[in-house]
């Protein structure tokens, strides 16, 4: 059986990115998901100092092995000021630097979500030129706007962006 690592790039307790990849990973049959929270993965600000001084922090080790056994990733993209959450942008530095090509190949479903009408869509952006270059396999994209509007009781309301989603699920069903 396939196994899906699913996980927002936030660290709030009520993330609307994190409702949104667990809503994602739900949709696909016949896989194991592991639904992943940053909270669990504290690690300290990435400093070359503190790198050459201590090595690479037990989590950051703990959640690349994640990384290396799963057949495919869904990574919902918080956006802060238009770029990645402190959190999410301090692990992937952190993961960078134990293993250079970060995504390991795995196909990855890219998703954002927003309560503004844009969805998230500068952190999406960012992260489709970035990404690639630390070998994510991105098969779809797909981005969530007016969250507040548009999900609800741990679903996708709109039934034109749930469809969407749900072709894009499709897609990255079929890559891993």
């Amino acid at each position: 059986m396939k196994h899906i690592l699913a996980f927002a790039g936030s660290n709030s307790k009520d993330s609307i990115n994190k409702q949104l990849a667990v809503y994602a990973s739900r949709l696909i049959d016949d896989v194991t998901v592991t639904i992943l929270d940053l909270n669990d993965f504290e690690l300290p600000i990435y400093s070359k100092d503190l790198e050459a001084e201590q090595g690479i922090p037990a989590n950051a080790l703990s959640f690349l092995d994640h990384i290396k056994k799963c057949d495919g990733i869904i990574l919902s993209l918080a956006e802060n000021n238009g770029a990645y959450t402190a959190v999410f942008k301090n692990i992937f530095d952190w993961l960078s630097r134990a293993e250079q090509k970060t995504f390991l190949n795995k196909p990855m479903l890219l998703m954002a979500a927003a309560p503004g009408a844009r969805g998230g869509a500068s952190v999406l952006a960012m992260a489709m030129d970035r990404f690639p270059r630390h070998q994510a396999q991105i098969i779809a994209d797909f981005s969530l706007p007016f969250f507040e509007t548009n999900f609800s009781d741990g679903k996708i309301t709109n039934k034109e962006l749930d469809d969407a989603l749900k072709n894009k699920i499709n897609l990255f069903k079929n890559a891993i």
